[in-house]
C-alpha cells in the first residue's frame, strides 16, 4: 500500500536525482568559460539549493504535523473520520466535509488558542478539499503547540 510517507520519500528520491543532474548541467555550464555560460551555469546551481530547502522545510512540516497527531491520539482525542459519508473515489461528500467543518469550527470559535482546535479545523478543510487553507491552519496549530 502507497502511504503518504512512501510517496514522499519517492518524490524526494526524484527530486534528489534530478537535482544531481541539474546541478551537472550548472557545473558544464561554468566550466565552458564563457561569461553567459558562468552566469546561466551559477543561475542553474542555484536551483538544486532552493529546491533542498523547501524539502527540508516540507519534510520538518509534515514531521511536526505528525507529532501532533500522535500527541492527539495519545490523548483519545484524534478525529474519527470514518463514518462520513464517501463517494466512490473515497473523498468525503462534499455536504459531509460541510457539516464536519462547521462543527471544527464552533470548537475553534470556542478554544482559539488552542492547537487541538486548529488542528481539528485544518483536518476539515483538508476534507473539504481546501489544502491552502488546510496548511495554513495546521501551521497555526503547530506554532500554538510550540509556544504553549
Amino acid at each position: 500500500m502507497i502511504t503518504a510517507r512512501r510517496m514522499a520519500v519517492v518524490l524526494t528520491a526524484a527530486l534528489a536525482v534530478y537535482f544531481v543532474l541539474l546541478a551537472g548541467r550548472g557545473i558544464d555550464l561554468i566550466a565552458s568559460g564563457t561569461v553567459v555560460g558562468v552566469l546561466l551555469g551559477a543561475a542553474i546551481l542555484l536551483l538544486p539549493v532552493l529546491g533542498v530547502i523547501l524539502i527540508v522545510f516540507e519534510w520538518r512540516f509534515g514531521a511536526q504535523t505528525e507529532r501532533l497527531a500522535r500527541l492527539l491520539d495519545d490523548e483519545g482525542e484524534f478525529p474519527d473520520t470514518s463514518g462520513l459519508p464517501r463517494r466512490p473515489s473515497g473523498r468525503v461528500e462534499r455536504d459531509a466535509a460541510d457539516a464536519y467543518f462547521a462543527e471544527r469550527k464552533r470548537e475553534l470559535d470556542a478554544a482559539p488558542e488552542d492547537w487541538r482546535a486548529w488542528f481539528k479545523v485544518a483536518q476539515a478543510y483538508d476534507l473539504a478539499g481546501d489544502r491552502k487553507r488546510g496548511r495554513e491552519a495546521m501551521r497555526k496549530a503547530v506554532d500554538l503547540e510550540q509556544a504553549g
